[in-house]
């Protein structure tokens, strides 16, 4: 059966090692014979104001309806994002914010804590950019940003992280790293259209 991979590039800039990355990870999948679906952050347009998930919520525009429905779609999904700020930037938060609703992404049990976790059996990668080297950004902050992906987004709604890894420094690293960190992610891709 052929694998569905989705690709989501949650970098701002159209050009970017994110996307660098994203592009190896899709040749890789695509060379196994999955079938890819992909779509850019900086292609996107919505809305990025959120306050909340209320009846007076926005409707949603067609490119958070179009990733809604690649996530719907996919077997397997990569997330590709910098990391700024402890986190994914701004505009890629407000994609999840308005787009991983309830009624999509889970379900709250009504006077419960507990929820219904509605994209079970989909996998997941995520490839975090950072200027702070991975092991520094362990001992010294703990991982928050490979924490939220895999946890409080990924695992909130039932999808299971297989590989969640943290490329940097990014401003330290030489060309050669830079290859380096292509061929895996083009190797992540392959083995995730297996």
């Amino acid at each position: 059966m052929t694998k569905r991979v989705f690709i989501w590039v949650a970098h701002p800039r159209s050009h970017s090692l994110c996307g660098g990355i994203a592009d190896s990870y899709q040749a890789g999948a695509l060379a196994t014979g999955a079938e890819v679906r992909r779509i850019d952050l900086a292609e996107m347009s919505f809305d990025t104001s959120f306050d909340g998930y209320g009846e007076d919520a926005l409707p949603l525009e067609p490119d958070l309806l179009a990733w809604q429905d690649g996530i719907s779609w996919a077997d397997h999904i990569l997330i590709v994002h910098p990391y700024w700020w402890g986190a994914m930037p701004t505009r890629a938060k407000a994609v999840l914010d308005r787009a991983l609703t309830p009624g999509f992404g889970f379900r709250y049990h009504k006077g419960k804590v507990a929820w219904d976790k509605l994209l079970k059996g989909k996998t997941a990668d995520a490839i975090i950019t950072s200027d702070t080297p991975p092991l520094l950004d362990s001992l010294l902050y703990r991982r928050p940003a490979r924490r939220v992906i895999c946890n409080q987004v990924l695992g909130f709604c039932g999808i299971r992280a297989k590989r969640v890894i943290q490329f940097g420094s990014v401003k330290l690293a030489s060309q050669k790293k830079i290859a380096g960190w292509l061929r895996r992610a083009e190797r992540m891709g392959a083995h995730a259209a297996a």
